[in-house]
């Protein structure tokens, strides 16, 4: 199936979780913070919510400085 992940297409296998997603691609779910379909998903949600083709998909990090 295809996803839109950060305005790109992506290629995933069906049923794949948004937390499955997130480890395959290496981020830690408590630096982002994830829009499903102009949804912000709560972090103890990541794991239970399945992508669809066709999903969208915003991940934003968290970035520190000063």
């Amino acid at each position: 199936m295809e996803i839109t992940f950060n305005g790109r297409p992506h290629e995933l296998t069906a049923g794949t979780s948004i937390q499955e997603l997130l480890d395959q691609l290496r981020l830690d779910c408590l630096q982002v913070v994830v829009e499903h379909n102009h949804n912000i998903i709560p972090r103890q949600r990541l794991a239970e919510t399945a992508l669809n083709d066709g999903d969208t998909l915003e991940v934003v990090h968290f970035v520190g400085g000063g």
